[in-house]
């Protein structure tokens, strides 16, 4: 929607703006440097919305994006799968055998780990690709290349030495967009994305469960992730095939209230579409 401001965190270039641009094609991006600006900016209403990494298929799930989903006053509204093309960029006058340093996002470096190992370079994590890019072309260290997209070598004017380098051939992130409330804006809602805790007692996880089997509830996803409250306390995340206006998903939900010491609903929303 025409005036809308949309969050992202990283700088132009990123793969979180790809995914912001695909979910809201005539919105202003923003950018922000970490998630939590990201959140805080949805929260307190200084943008409309936000887009945030949940998962990749190689390197798993973002832990801060699901422990943010808990501490900040907002609802996933929709999501969108993201084909991650990784290349190695390094500003002119770089050959491949000179690079010494490898700067990029933590997960980006982890997605290319084998490409990596045979490259025998240095590893630096900074807090996202298309920063890494930045970084390298703006300060022109000897022996440095990022790792990033090709969109970001394309803005910040590197070259490209190595095309295609991620571990996995079906290299993809979920990214999900976030709003202080449930909106129907993206299309109506398909599945569900809860969080709950339970009792510290044999089997309490187990009949929180076989609500779902017994009304036949399609979990796509379990995750745990400590509380934060209290060492050793878990935080449990799913997904489940239902919109929550759907009965079967509203009794389901009921019962899990009185068997849960917390539950949220986390967004009720459309499946995801890939894009590459």
């Amino acid at each position: 929607m025409t005036g809308q401001r949309v969050g992202f965190q990283g700088e132009p270039g990123a793969y979180s703006e790809k995914a912001a641009r695909y979910l809201f094609p005539e919105a202003t991006l923003v950018p922000f440097r970490s998630f939590h600006k990201v959140f805080e900016a949805t929260e307190i209403g200084a943008a409309d919305f936000g887009v945030v990494p949940l998962e990749n298929s190689h390197a798993g799930s973002i832990n801060d994006t699901y422990d943010l989903l808990v501490r900040h006053g907002v609802q996933i509204v929709a999501e969108t799968i993201v084909r991650i093309h990784h290349c190695l960029l390094a500003p002119e006058g770089v050959d491949i055998t000179e690079v010494d340093y490898v700067y990029s996002h933590p997960q980006a470096l982890e997605q290319c780990e084998e490409f990596l190992d045979s490259l025998r370079a240095d590893r630096i994590a900074v807090y996202d690709t298309a920063g890494a890019a930045k970084l390298i072309a703006e300060e022109n260290k000897p022996g440095s290349a990022a790792i990033a997209s090709e969109e970001a070598g394309n803005l910040y004017g590197l070259k490209i030495l190595e095309r295609a380098i991620e571990d996995r051939a079906d290299n993809s992130t979920k990214f999900v967009a976030i709003g202080r409330s449930a909106t129907e804006q993206m299309g109506p809602p398909e599945k569900t994305s809860i969080v709950f805790a339970t009792a510290n007692i044999p089997g309490a996880l187990y009949e929180c469960l076989k609500e779902f089997s017994v009304r036949k509830l399609n979990l796509t996803k379990l995750e745990s992730r400590p509380s934060g409250a209290k060492a050793w306390q878990y935080h449990f995340y799913l997904d489940f095939d239902a919109p929550t206006k759907d009965p079967v998903a509203q009794d389901l939900l009921a019962a899990l209230a009185e068997q849960t010491s917390f539950l949220r609903v986390l967004g009720s929303y459309p499946r995801a579409a890939k894009i590459t």
